[in-house]
């Protein structure tokens, strides 16, 4: 039985899954920094030593994402769309939605029986629908990504953003430190104003459940309480939220190679 690989090169990270019998055995991760090439060599040649494989014991690799040019050893490249929509019912065969919060963009996906695409919808290119707002805010108040969840969960007066842009956003948060307001309150803010672009971004295609949350944003505990108490539900996530549209890459790959 042969090894298959998929790379995701995201504009914040890049992750490579490797699969066999459409099971996912092998991830890896790290950052894209501002060379995406140099980002696909290195979680490959990581995965491989993670893996204890071969270059050549891997049958084809299936690159996605917005760097996905840049992957010179694909063997082809294939929508980030349908590799996430693919990926998570692997993972979770009875989901009907998929929330995926991206560095770039957010995206609420419906899925059918066979984990096809019924229909979907893809936030406006702003920071402020993606997980990029929150890495402004955190830098804003010099906190780590690792921080913010955490942190969220114990405001007590959430702060309520008036605008929708990433920049005036920044400017807000800036304003409301100099007014001493506690740093949880602002992140608690910023989390509360990303779950409601989701939910209006669920609105749109009319979002049914089970409902699944994917991307680097489900690791935010913080936001992902903020969501689920914004649309009334429980969202269900796989151990790590950001191989999913890698391992829907390789999956990709493993079903090309059998048809």
């Amino acid at each position: 039985m042969d090894w298959y690989g998929g790379i995701d090169v995201g504009s914040v990270t890049t992750k490579m899954a490797i699969s066999r019998g459409e099971k996912l055995l092998f991830f890896y991760k790290t950052a894209s920094g501002s060379n995406f090439q140099n980002a696909a060599d290195t979680v490959f040649g990581e995965i491989l030593k993670l893996s204890n494989l071969k270059r050549s014991d891997i049958a084809s690799v299936f690159a996605t994402g917005c760097g996905s040019d840049r992957v010179k050893f694909a063997d082809s490249k294939v929508s980030d769309l349908t590799c996430s929509a693919m990926g998570i019912h692997q993972l979770f065969p009875h989901a009907k939605t998929l929330i995926e919060i991206g560095g770039q963009s957010s995206k609420v996906i419906r899925i059918n029986d066979e984990g096809k695409i019924i229909n979907f919808v893809v936030s406006e290119k702003c920071a402020s629908g993606s997980g990029r707002f929150l890495q402004v805010i955190a830098r804003v108040l010099q906190v780590s990504m690792d921080e913010i969840g955490p942190l969220s969960l114990k405001s007590k007066n959430p702060v309520g953003f008036t605008t929708s842009c990433a920049v005036f956003g920044e400017s807000e948060a800036v304003s409301r430190i100099a007014e001493g307001t506690p740093k949880e309150d602002i992140i608690a803010g910023v989390h509360q104003a990303l779950a409601t672009k989701i939910a209006t971004l669920a609105d749109r295609i009319g979002m049914e459940p089970p409902c699944a949350l994917t991307g680097g944003g489900a690791l935010d505990i913080g936001l992902v309480k903020r969501i689920e108490t914004t649309l009334g539900i429980k969202l269900e996530a796989p151990e790590d939220p950001q191989a999913v549209t890698a391992f829907g890459a390789a999956l990709q790959a493993e079903n090309m190679a059998k048809s």
